[in-house]
């Protein structure tokens, strides 16, 4: 295992007005990330689980796009609660929140384990 038992990517990119896909950050991904640093601290993760700002993940026409690796799990996280949930969940019980899911941008539904369907 690596240094980390997770490494978290949030994105944080902005694109124009004008891009129908949207961007992350105009849907409030900075938020996302630094609720997601600070509650990783409280809760006592700092050193085991890293978050960290991503570029673009191209996935922005989901949402605010969090993934963990390394089981490359993809989440849409739109609320403070949302990301607590993923936290308390993902992080400290090993279980992915189905309900947060997002398809892999580059892998087909039928054939990609973590998809919503």
């Amino acid at each position: 295992m690596g240094k980390y038992q997770y490494h978290i990517f949030i994105c944080t990119n902005e694109r124009s007005d004008e891009d129908e896909r949207g961007s992350c950050a105009k849907r409030g991904s900075a938020k996302i990330r630094d609720y997601f640093k600070k509650t990783l601290y409280e809760r006592g993760h700092k050193g085991k689980v890293r978050a960290n700002q991503a570029g673009c993940l191209d996935a922005c026409a989901f949402g605010p796009t969090v993934v963990f690796y390394p089981e490359e799990v993809w989440y849409t996280l739109k609320t403070e609660a949302d990301v607590l949930e993923v936290i308390e969940k993902h992080v400290e019980k090993g279980e992915i929140v189905e309900r947060l899911l997002i398809p892999k941008p580059w892998a087909a539904a039928e054939t990609d384990l973590n998809v919503v369907t």
